[in-house]
């Protein structure tokens, strides 16, 4: 199964919820007790179980670019486009 995590760029988040509801694992939500310097409820990634699998919905559905996605490649299939 794929593995990854994304980084949400806070201070640019307008807190549209968009990714909170694209996300298929339900891992994204709105902070609780803060704002961003624009005035904003950021969202932030809430995944202890690390069920993230940087599927990416997220960051092409966030409409001020504020996802970062990251994806982990097994050793393996790293090696096998290598060789």
């Amino acid at each position: 199964m794929a593995t990854g995590t994304i980084v949400i760029n806070e201070a640019r988040c307008k807190g549209c919820t968009l990714c909170t509801t694209a996300c298929p694992k339900g891992i994204i939500q709105m902070a609780s007790g803060h704002v961003n310097e624009k005035g904003y409820t950021p969202a932030v990634l809430v995944d202890p179980d690390n069920a993230c699998t940087g599927c990416a919905i997220c960051a092409v559905i966030c409409p001020d670019v504020c996802i970062t996605v990251y994806r982990d490649v097994p050793a393996g299939k790293l090696q096998a486009v290598m060789a």
